[in-house]
């Protein structure tokens, strides 16, 4: 196992970061569901990284390892927020989602799925936005969730079938 020092963690950290915010960013709102708890979020998650820089080793993925720190300050700050308030998840309805897609018909389905996703618990909505949106294999994502395998692929497998029933649902309301 080859020793890194902690300048050249720092450098690869601060260099690879820019190009791993968006995506940073996007997970941060799928977790929290508004733009501004996204931004505080994102923004930890840098922090945390600089401050932490010497423990990544360079040559590997950065992303991965942002998305870990993600998902552990999310964690952390859902435990907080449930000792002090007894809440911790923002109603998917209070959600601002900003839609880019190009025609009206598009949009509207983009919105819908994503709405979708984000009523689903917060494990399948983080485990589905990392596999599918994020392009992470399932053993990839379970080592950013710590957790095993199965676990991905069960409720990878649960998620497809509450969206699928969803829509086949509502397809079948307005064909009736």
């Amino acid at each position: 196992m080859k020793i890194w020092s902690a300048k050249a963690a720092a450098e690869s950290v601060r260099h690879a970061m820019p190009g791993v915010f968006p995506r940073i960013w996007r997970y941060s709102l799928s977790l929290t569901g508004n733009r501004d708890s996204a931004d505080d979020l994102a923004q930890a998650v840098c922090l945390r990284a600089m401050e932490h820089a010497d423990h990544f080793e360079p040559g590997t993925r950065l992303d991965s390892w942002m998305f870990r720190i993600a998902h552990n300050l999310w964690v952390s700050g859902l435990r907080k927020t449930a000792v002090r308030t007894g809440g911790g998840l923002v109603s998917v309805d209070d959600t601002v989602i900003q839609d880019l897609s190009p025609g009206p018909e598009e949009s509207t389905l983009n919105r819908e799925v994503l709405r979708a996703v984000l009523r689903l618990p917060e494990a399948q909505r983080e485990t589905v936005l990392l596999v599918y949106a994020e392009g992470y294999s399932y053993r990839e994502a379970a080592g950013i969730l710590d957790v095993p395998i199965g676990t991905i692929m069960s409720r990878l497998a649960t998620a497809r079938a509450t969206l699928g029933k969803k829509f086949s649902d509502e397809e079948t309301q307005n064909a009736g």
